[in-house]
């Protein structure tokens, strides 16, 4: 299915989102575009919807398994626009959304699907799961100069931490925390302070009056929390190129980076469990 717009996926949501769980794929440019897409169908979503330019070519035989709405993901508000316009047509449905090169891992999803995580999640009455963007980056920057490598692929193994989060009066939210670390806190005279962070709540249960905020927050307190009141809840990580890639592409950073290797980097096993004993993501009560 090929919308030409959002206004024209908005009038058929009820084909184009299918049953289960959505994922929302979101193409900034090709990079990887075949593998993102490829990595979320095999995760388990019923539904697949993909908005990019038209000009972003998927392989065939993915293109018949997605819905494809042509968007312009760089336009100003580009993401929340997409993902508000998902959460008006799916209320009580889950909903996933990231962009090409981010990977979404939660704990044993090599043999259990996003569905199955899901349906524990609503089982300890969540509404959310919180997510963290672990970014990636290629371990040779001379062979992939945009920082792209699925087979040389790295991450930063600690310099994790996160901080009370307050509101605009300065109270400190329950349950809620700031994460930092990666690249976005090893060059942060490059990133913008309001883009610093690394939580994401990636996976949610839309319902009507949800709305996502520029910062990757929703109106909902209770769906930014880390957990429930009473124990720890699943969690989970999107693994990323995206900030290494624009680290690479900016003219006032790519030219002073040789390297994103350092003395905590080490390669990405590409396997949840690599994940959970680096104490990045955790099963909560799920096993």
């Amino acid at each position: 299915m090929i919308y030409r717009d959002l206004a024209a996926f908005t009038r058929d949501t009820k084909t184009a989102l299918g049953k289960g769980a959505i994922a929302v794929v979101m193409l900034e440019d090709g990079v990887e575009a075949d593998s993102t897409v490829r990595h979320h169908i095999d995760s388990g979503f019923g539904a697949v919807v993909v908005f990019g330019a038209a000009d972003i070519a998927l392989a065939d035989e993915l293109s018949d398994k997605v819905a494809r709405v042509h968007f312009d993901m760089l336009a100003d508000a580009a993401m929340e626009t997409v993902v508000n316009a998902v959460i008006k047509a799916a209320a009580g449905r889950w909903v996933y959304y990231g962009y090409n090169t981010e990977y979404l891992f939660f704990p044993f999803c090599e043999h259990r699907t996003v569905g199955e995580m899901l349906a524990f999640a609503a089982e300890e009455r969540r509404d959310s799961v919180l997510t963290y963007v672990v970014d990636l980056y290629a371990g040779d920057l001379s062979a992939n100069p945009n920082a792209v490598s699925l087979d040389d692929a790295h991450m930063d193994k600690s310099g994790y931490y996160a901080l009370a989060r307050k509101n605009e009066r300065g109270e400190i939210q329950e349950r809620q925390l700031d994460f930092f670390g990666g690249l976005r806190w090893r060059y942060e005279e490059h990133i913008p302070s309001n883009r610093r962070r690394i939580d994401r709540v990636g996976l949610f249960r839309a319902k009507p009056g949800l709305v996502l905020r520029p910062d990757h927050t929703f109106n909902d307190p209770e769906y930014n929390t880390y957990a429930c009141p009473w124990h720890h809840s699943v969690t989970a990580a999107i693994c990323s190129f995206r900030t290494a890639k624009a680290l690479k592409r900016n003219p006032g950073s790519g030219y002073q980076i040789d390297s994103f290797r350092w003395r905590n980097s080490t390669e990405f096993a590409w396997h949840s469990q690599q994940l959970m004993d680096l104490g990045i993501i955790e099963p909560g009560q799920w096993f």
